[in-house]
C-alpha cells in the first residue's frame, strides 16, 4: 500500500469538500462558481480536483490574485491552474485569467473587472493560500494599495508591492468575501504559526489574513 503523505491527504479531502459544494449549488442553480489561489500549496489539491466527477462544463473558474506576467510564463497563476487543474473532464470548465493585453495592471484592471463580474457570483467557494508575512491573494502588508483593497466595492485592484518582483492584479477583499465558502488551504509550521498570530490580533495591516478571519473560514493545514 502506497503510503500517502500529510499534505497529499489534506489536498484529498479539501478537493472532496470543494467538490462536494459546487455539486450542492448545481443542484439549484446552471454554472458554480470556483475562485483560487497559486504558488506551491495547490498543486496537489489541483491534480486531485481534476480527478473528481463534476459536470466540469457547469463549472466557471478563475483566480484569486496574479502576477501581471504573460499567461505561459513561468510564474503565471494561470498557466499554473491550466496545467494542473484543467486536465481531463476538468479542462471542460470554464476558466477566466485576471490579466489582458495591457501592458499594466493599472490599464487592465477595469476591462478584467468586467470579466470577473459577468461570473457566477455569489461564488461557491473562494479557496486562499497566505504567506509567511500573512499576506492573502495579493493583499500584501507592505502594499500601498492594501487599504484600497480592502475598502473598495471595484472588483479587481492594481497591486505594487515593494516586497514583489512584479506588479499584481487582485481581486478586492469585498470580491472575495462575496463567496459561500471560504477555505484557507496552508502546510507547515511556520504558517501555522502566523495564522495563530493572525487569530491573536486584529491588525489587518500586520497580517492581511485577518480580514477573512471574522467569516466563516475552513482551514485545511498540515505540516
Amino acid at each position: 500500500m502506497t503510503n500517502v503523505s500529510p499534505r497529499e491527504r489534506l489536498a484529498r479531502q479539501l478537493a472532496e469538500a470543494v467538490a462536494e459544494a459546487l455539486r450542492a449549488d448545481l443542484e439549484h442553480q446552471d454554472h458554480a462558481l470556483l475562485v483560487v489561489s497559486g504558488g506551491s500549496t495547490p498543486v496537489p489539491f489541483f491534480t486531485a480536483l481534476a480527478a473528481c466527477r463534476l459536470p466540469w462544463e457547469r463549472v466557471q473558474v478563475t483566480l484569486a490574485d496574479e502576477r501581471w506576467v504573460a499567461e505561459r510564463a513561468d510564474d503565471s497563476n494561470a498557466r499554473l491552474v491550466r496545467e494542473h487543474l484543467l486536465r481531463g473532464p476538468a479542462a471542460a470548465a470554464t476558466f477566466t485569467p485576471l490579466t489582458s493585453d495591457h501592458s499594466t495592471p493599472e490599464e487592465g484592471a477595469e476591462v478584467v473587472a468586467e470579466r470577473i463580474e459577468a461570473l457566477a457570483w455569489p461564488a461557491s467557494v473562494v479557496i486562499l493560500g497566505m504567506g509567511g508575512d500573512g499576506h492573502t491573494a495579493s493583499l500584501f502588508p507592505d502594499s500601498r494599495e492594501l487599504d484600497l483593497a480592502r475598502s473598495t466595492d471595484a472588483t479587481t485592484v492594481a497591486v505594487r508591492t515593494p516586497s514583489q518582483p512584479q506588479p499584481r492584479i487582485t481581486l478586492s477583499a469585498g470580491r472575495l468575501h462575496q463567496a459561500r465558502r471560504h477555505f484557507l488551504h496552508i502546510t507547515g509550521g511556520d504558517k501555522q504559526a502566523v495564522l495563530a498570530r493572525a487569530l491573536a490580533g486584529d491588525d489587518v495591516r500586520e497580517l492581511p489574513i485577518r480580514a477573512f478571519l471574522a467569516c466563516p473560514l475552513a482551514t485545511y493545514w498540515a505540516p
